[in-house]
């Protein structure tokens, strides 16, 4: 999958899936298997990089793992800093040609680090190539686990951060049949009391980790209220 050496390589952003190895595709593994260099995001320079831990039994001796630090902020300015660093990380290794991986959770193009940097360096470098690799979404999989259907027929559905405003929310809530909730980890208990307010607490569950050995699938969400949530939740309101 090398190009010559003087062609810039390809860069692929590689989605993995929520946690279970074995929903890594046929195309994400044959990409992360060939390329040289796979970069994997990490929360802080310590810490052990999750993404890689999915990944593990697909990196062979010869290839270069590199770890990447993108840690859990709120400054923009200083998320924008590190997604800047992330890619001229790799925009030095895309330039001897070698083609390079960027490794997401989930899928890459919905709330991932990847989006971020992809598009720093398209703006700095509009004629790479990069190729997105697809991958299963907790949403997906969390409603599989949960066995809740997410649409049928003409329903309709919404995915929100939890950070949205309660009116925002409560709108949402009122006109879309499911509404998936990201980031709900510092904002459950203000969610927790619009759903109250409206009467959908029955309606929900909680799915933390799925598909991992530190999965948990709760439906009596109200019991979750003033806990410290996992950053890997979500919540699924069915009307």
């Amino acid at each position: 999958m090398n190009h010559a050496k003087n062609k810039v390589g390809r860069f692929y952003g590689v989605g993995v899936g929520p946690g279970d190895p074995e929903l890594i595709t046929l195309k994400a593994s044959r990409v992360l298997s060939q390329v040289p260099v796979i970069f994997v995001p990490k929360k802080g320079a310590e810490s052990a990089s999750y993404a890689r831990s999915i990944i593990a039994g697909l990196i062979r001796p010869e290839q270069e793992v590199v770890e990447l630090v993108f840690p859990m902020l709120r400054d923009r300015e200083q998320l924008a800093r590190h997604w800047q660093q992330a890619a001229d990380s790799i925009w030095r290794r895309l330039e001897r040609g070698e083609d390079c991986a960027f490794v997401n959770l989930g899928d890459p193009l919905l709330y991932g680090t990847f989006v971020h940097v992809m598009e720093s360096l398209r703006r700095e470098h509009p004629d790479l190539e990069i190729e997105t690799v697809p991958g299963t979404s907790s949403i997906n999989a969390a409603a599989a686990r949960a066995l809740v259907p997410l649409a049928i027929d003409d329903d309709r559905i919404a995915i929100l951060s939890g950070k949205c405003d309660d009116y925002f929310v409560k709108e949402t809530l009122r006109s879309f049949d499911t509404v998936i909730f990201m980031k709900v980890n510092t904002a459950f208990d203000r969610l927790l009391g619009i759903l109250e307010e409206l009467n959908l607490v029955g309606k929900c569950v909680y799915v933390k980790k799925c598909t991992t050995q530190d999965e948990e699938i709760i439906t009596d969400v109200g019991k979750l209220k003033g806990q410290k949530l996992d950053y890997f939740s979500l919540l699924i309101v069915r009307r």
